[in-house]
């Protein structure tokens, strides 16, 4: 058993982690800047064996790093793993001061009390190959970033800034990029949740540019084995894809989605412009990740969709009536 601090565990790669973790009998403190969501966003409240050893606490990075920095000293995990980031890459445009703030500010005030911390044995750090633009076939782990939005610039700047910690402190950062993540419990902006429901509520979807562009998608439990192997074994300084071998246009991705809701495509989906600074396609090389240990993914895409409407058909009546587009938070 090991003590591990997720940061960000309102997220759905938080929230799923730590319901991972719990099954694999870690002990896990939570915290987010928002108070607990609903329970169907969370899956570490939908197992009441789990559940009980979770602890959760409202903290703003952006203004309240002291408590924090002071339940982290009387915690004291082992292992810290942040997911938290102003996310979302289309709104970044809008106010990327927030953006920077968050994904940059903020977390350098973080990572410079974090390494003065002797007991913690390995931070991970949860970036995003939107670091490294739109990727010309499979690439490999690298730091010769071309970000092309507000959103991927903050969150390149931020991999910089920890590894020059790394090399100046001995900053135990190990740092993850995770190809497109989904399964049950996502947010419904992100395109799988929202085509499963829109399917089921007869609404149209917007498909940005004919949904063209290419895409990995990796069920959040395999990035959730891998996570944890990272941290428990991953060699600081070092970077892990964690992808599946598979790729998918986002178009035929909504075209499984109507084929397995027995509804036709015209019916859910409607072209739209492109989105500014859309990348075509993010493509990683996870064979470092499978050599170093022995990971492999699981999941097919064709399981985990069923598996993901299983959870949209099981919480229909909660669904609908909850936000379905994101909502900005300063």
């Amino acid at each position: 058993m090991s003590r591990f601090l997720v940061i960000g565990s309102n997220s759905f790669s938080g929230a799923s982690f730590s319901n991972y973790l719990l099954q694999n009998n870690h002990e896990v403190m939570g915290v987010s800047r928002s108070e607990q969501i609903n329970d169907v966003f969370l899956p570490y409240q939908w197992d009441l064996q789990v559940k009980e050893g979770f602890q959760f606490h409202q903290v703003d990075l952006n203004n309240d790093l002291s408590n924090l920095i002071q339940l982290i000293i009387d915690y004291q995990p082992q292992y810290i793993v942040n997911f938290a980031a102003q996310g979302m890459v289309a709104q970044s445009w809008d106010t990327p001061e927030d953006w920077y703030q968050t994904n940059v500010v903020a977390q350098v005030k973080l990572h410079n009390e974090l390494r003065k911390l002797s007991f913690v044995t390995k931070y991970v750090h949860v970036s995003t190959p939107e670091a490294y633009g739109s990727t010309d076939g499979w690439v490999k782990e690298h730091y010769n970033f071309s970000p092309s939005t507000p959103y991927a610039v903050s969150r390149a700047a931020c991999d910089l800034h920890l590894l020059s910690f790394f090399k100046a402190y001995n900053f135990p950062v190990v740092f993850t990029r995770a190809a497109n993540v989904y399964g049950a419990g996502q947010q419904l902006y992100r395109i799988v949740p929202r085509a499963l429901l829109f399917a089921r509520m007869n609404k149209r979807l917007s498909l940005h540019g004919g949904g063209h562009s290419v895409r990995s998608f990796i069920h959040i439990d395999d990035v959730a084995s891998a996570t944890l192997k990272i941290a428990s074994d991953g060699e600081p300084g070092q970077t892990y894809h964690i992808s599946t071998q598979d790729t998918v246009s986002i178009r035929k991705l909504v075209e499984i989605i109507c084929e397995m809701t027995n509804i036709k495509f015209l019916d859910l989906a409607e072209e739209t412009e492109d989105r500014l600074g859309k990348d075509q396609s993010y493509l990683l090389d996870s064979s470092a990740l499978r050599a170093k240990f022995s990971w492999r993914d699981e999941i097919t895409l064709q399981d985990g969709i069923e598996s993901t409407l299983a959870w949209v058909d099981k919480n229909f009546e909660i669904l609908k009536s909850l936000p379905m587009d994101y909502e900005h938070k300063r």
